[in-house]
């Protein structure tokens, strides 16, 4: 008697362990369905498994990975992910009901929390729980772009993203930068310093066409522990062909338009005699359009000296302006300090065909192009350009 009530106790004993394993969930975050065991000890557990990825528990999971739910012999009847404070993350449910799919970018630093349940082909309910957390940057780098939205600028005008903090990943920033035009453009990246990176074609820009820059540097990886604070975006328009060009020696500005002389003014350069004071030869663009501007130089005694109609083309100290003090040397001296001096009337109509980003050739001089120059993008031959390229 004592021995047949030992042996029916253990038996109870064995299948309350059966029940309890049944509600467990495996290591790695996927659900096992509850159930009761039959008296045959078979087909006691359905036969659904959901699974996630990032898994249950995961950390450091990088922000622009979605988040997924599936489902194996069985179909979800319901996938919630929600942030911390309970906001819930949109996604995807495909039709046949077996995978879902975050479709908004995760927030840096957060926990999420899975909610899943599916339905089994044998008609039995499983159910998911599980959380993860997403990576927190070390830094949040912000970044610029440039030209703004809706601008219309010359067609030498490089596009230019530049960032708050050195960026260590260059070909990670790379390969999140997009350029799109209306017309076929052979183009390339290169890197002017750790936190600048510019694209410029391998010729001129076509006339009148729309560029579309995307930088989707938000969950980008930069090194260093850093990441990218948000993406940005710009679409601009490229206006004319108008290109200026000056041979020092000639002392005349020449400026074309479309490929064909459309103007021709008597001009005075810089100082022949001096190199450092020679108007430097490259190309350039024009930076900005000044209706009037003040000149300051103590290395060779000038302050507070105002010029009409000036146009800047290098932060090396250049400018297309009006000089009419000059008036009797223009056309037939150089003696300038770099810039390209102008009669009043021939400045401020050049001033008035004049747009950011056209280019200004520049020849003749005994002066190299100044490479700390904030523009000097087409001063790189293509071949030197393109290495600039993320190694």
């Amino acid at each position: 008697m004592i021995e047949r009530r030992t042996v029916f106790k253990a038996a109870l004993a064995a299948g309350a362990a059966l029940v309890a394993a049944a509600c467990s969930s495996t290591n790695d975050g996927t659900a096992l369905p509850t159930g009761a065991a039959g008296a045959d000890g078979e087909g006691s557990q359905p036969v659904a498994k959901i699974t996630a990825e990032p898994a249950a528990d995961a950390k450091d999971v990088p922000v622009l990975k979605p988040a997924v739910l599936k489902v194996a012999d069985g179909k979800l009847t319901e996938c919630k992910l929600t942030a911390d404070g309970g906001k819930a993350v949109k996604g995807d449910l495909t039709p046949d009901g077996l995978t879902w799919t975050s479709s908004e970018p995760l927030g840096y630093g957060k926990t999420y929390t899975y909610a899943a349940k599916a339905t089994g082909s044998d008609g039995k309910p499983v159910e998911f729980k599980g959380t993860f957390t997403t990576v927190s940057p070390a830094k949040q780098v912000r970044a610029t772009l440039n030209p703004a939205d809706n601008q219309t600028v010359g067609v030498a005008m490089p596009i230019s993203v530049k960032f708050q903090s050195p960026v260590k990943d260059r070909k990670a920033v790379e390969k999140a930068l997009s350029v799109k035009t209306d017309k076929e453009v052979e183009g390339a990246w290169g890197w002017l310093s750790d936190s600048q990176v510019d694209y410029r074609p391998k010729e001129y820009w076509p006339q009148n066409i729309t560029v579309n820059v995307e930088a989707k540097l938000y969950g980008v990886d930069l090194g260093g522990g850093a990441y990218g604070k948000a993406d940005v975006t710009t679409k601009f328009k490229i206006g004319r062909n108008q290109v200026v060009k000056v041979n020092t020696p000639d002392h005349q500005m020449h400026v074309y338009r479309g490929g064909s002389q459309v103007k021709s003014y008597p001009c005075a350069n810089g100082l022949d005699a001096e190199v450092d004071r020679n108007t430097p030869n490259g190309t350039y663009i024009i930076m900005t359009r000044e209706p009037t501007a003040v000149f300051d130089n103590a290395r060779y005694g000038y302050t507070n000296v105002n010029k009409k109609w000036a146009c800047r083309f290098s932060n090396h100290g250049e400018y297309i302006h009006e000089n009419q003090d000059n008036a009797a040397n223009i056309g037939k001296n150089n003696n300038s300090h770099g810039c390209v001096n102008l009669l009043e009337a021939d400045a401020k109509d050049y001033f008035d065909s004049a747009m950011i980003g056209d280019p200004v050739e520049i020849t003749g001089s005994k002066l190299s192009p100044p490479m700390a120059s904030d523009v000097k993008d087409w001063n790189y031959s293509w071949a030197a350009w393109q290495g600039l390229g993320a190694k």
